[in-house]
């Protein structure tokens, strides 16, 4: 349930009056909107100044500088593109063309404003190309490039009426949102249409009814030449209301915005156009050259797409003469998924080691574990969204199991994609063999630590000797200490009498003394006194001495 919250003053201190109150709140019941009446001096402005916003005003006003003073070149524009999408390069050079001519003359429009009434053929863009080649990543990086709003929908979510699904208009309302409500700033946005193959005219290839299809097409192009767009839709209850509100209160904000300096951006996969490119281009072949084309990719059909072969697929011809930018985009291979880990600035393995860095695990990737994931993707078919699919499917169970261990690295190899399970498998019996090892010491520890304060002997274990008294006391069933205490009860008797001789009070315990404490501790007593003897015999006088 929405909440539409007013003032009970307007902004001349004069309350509203009681039958508009009334009104409202008849017209708010209805639609099932909460209506309350903010209580006096409970306005939004905090003591001492402007209620803060989510994006301050020095933000958009950059923006807007950035628009005014646009002096990028192609070439710094695919430059700062190869950073981030692997291959496309043609794609990147139309784009940053098409970029920079429209904003050139937005520039020009806003220093000479008598050019904006000037006859001027949009530089809107359709992209071709399957999915997961990087059509929405590029257009994201060159909104955040040059500073301007992009809103992004598919094409699909549209109807011809509004009613049932979404006006197209709402993309430019949408727009102004993400500008922050910045009217002035929204104007000069980007307006991203995806899975627009989606909306050609099924009665061309079907011979059924189009019950949307074409209507949508007709209003995206108006929007796309020039229009103006009410800022609130006439399906939007809260927004007419506020836009009433104002008005009484004598508030004059801008009710709609002009499209012509809005670029728009189209893509779509157009499997169906490649073939149809292609029953045209082999048809015009004779001879053994139709064999030449079989092997070809259906980027290549698609870059030989025509304006006529658009409009047989289903497009109407003004709505294709909106969009004379065209580009595709060429798929993936298994060598360019492996460009993308390793150079890409936005590659999906930062992601995963910010994943793991969140339990406080480090995620290292060997470097033979790159091509395993590129070609396993690569199979997918779905372009760089394959490489999080490789990476989710291998590393989901780590995730689940490792944050409930001690581990604090990982390493992710060959082996790992291949065979998630029993890399696992390896892992946490590695951890439990380093947890049972240091619980081990830990005991042994507390057996030496005790044994120091009751007898003033210091014990020190060698390694075979801890793994002798740990194979001992699972063979048993026995803690490691009562191993101890059992194979080791006789030191207390026997060390004093080494003591006595040598002053002796470190000992290392050896496997040896675990096997056969008797024994070893007659040994250690016997040189102790052989120690002691030799230390006591007189030495003989060196010749010529008196």
């Amino acid at each position: 349930e929405e909440v539409f919250v007013m003032s009970d003053k307007d902004d001349k201190g004069t309350p509203p009056g009681d039958d508009f109150q009334q009104r409202l709140q008849e017209m708010f019941r209805n639609a099932n909107v909460a209506f309350m009446m903010t209580p006096p001096g409970a306005g939004p402005e905090p003591e001492g100044g402007d209620a803060p916003t989510d994006e301050s005003p020095a933000d958009n006003e950059q923006a807007l500088k950035l628009v005014r003073e646009f002096n990028f070149k192609p070439h710094e524009i695919r430059d700062y593109l190869d950073r981030f999408v692997i291959q496309q390069q043609d794609a990147k050079k139309v784009l940053s063309v098409a970029i920079c001519d429209h904003y050139n003359h937005v520039r020009r429009c806003i220093e000479d404003p008598s050019r904006a009434t000037e006859d001027y053929a949009k530089h809107n863009i359709v992209l071709l190309g399957p999915t997961g080649v990087g059509k929405t990543y590029l257009l994201r990086c060159i909104a955040r490039l040059i500073g301007v709003p992009l809103v992004k929908a598919d094409a699909t979510k549209f109807s011809e009426t509004g009613y049932v699904g979404h006006d197209v208009e709402d993309l430019v309302r949408d727009l102004v949102r993400s500008a922050d409500g910045d009217t002035e700033l929204a104007q000069y946005g980007i307006i991203y249409v995806d899975e627009i193959d989606k909306i050609a005219s099924s009665s061309s290839t079907s011979g059924g009814k189009d019950v949307s299809g074409r209507g949508v097409q007709i209003n995206l192009l108006k929007l796309m030449e020039e229009t103006e767009v009410n800022l609130h839709s006439q399906s939007d209850l809260v927004g007419q209301i506020q836009a009433v509100m104002d008005m009484q209160q004598g508030k004059g904000h801008k009710r709609t915005i002009n499209t012509r300096h809005m670029l728009f951006i189209v893509s779509g996969v157009f499997g169906d156009l490649a073939d149809l490119v292609k029953r045209r281009v082999d048809s015009s072949q004779i001879g053994f050259s139709q064999d030449d084309g079989a092997e070809k990719d259906a980027a290549e059909y698609l870059k030989r797409a025509s304006t006529k072969d658009f409009v047989d697929y289903g497009f109407e011809p003004e709505f294709v003469g909106r969009l004379p930018v065209r580009t595709v985009c060429d798929s993936l291979r298994a060598e360019d998924l492996e460009e993308i880990l390793l150079k890409s600035e936005g590659s999906i393995l930062r992601q995963y080691r910010g994943d793991f860095a969140g339990y406080g695990i480090e995620l290292d990737v060997d470097e033979d574990a790159i091509p395993e994931i590129a070609a396993r993707a690569a199979e997918e078919e779905t372009g760089a969204r394959g490489l999080m699919t490789v990476l989710e499917r291998t590393l989901r169970e780590f995730k689940f199991e490792l944050p409930a261990t001690s581990l604090k690295s990982f390493t992710l190899t060959a082996d790992t994609v291949r065979n998630p399970a029993a890399a696992l498998g390896r892992a946490l019996k590695r951890r439990r063999r380093a947890s049972g090892q240091r619980a081990m010491k830990m005991a042994v520890g507390e057996f030496a630590a005790r044994f120091e304060k009751e007898h003033g002997f210091i014990l020190t274990f060698s390694a075979k000797a801890l793994d002798c008294l740990s194979g001992m006391a699972s063979d048993k069933g026995i803690s490691i200490q009562a191993v101890c205490e059992e194979r080791l009860k006789d030191l207390e008797y026997g060390l004093p009498l080494v003591v006595r001789r040598t002053a002796k009070r470190s000992f290392s315990i050896s496997e040896e003394m675990i096997l056969d404490p008797g024994k070893e501790l007659a040994a250690l007593i016997a040189a102790g006194f052989e120690s002691s003897e030799n230390a006591s015999t007189p030495r003989k006088k060196a010749r010529g001495t008196k």
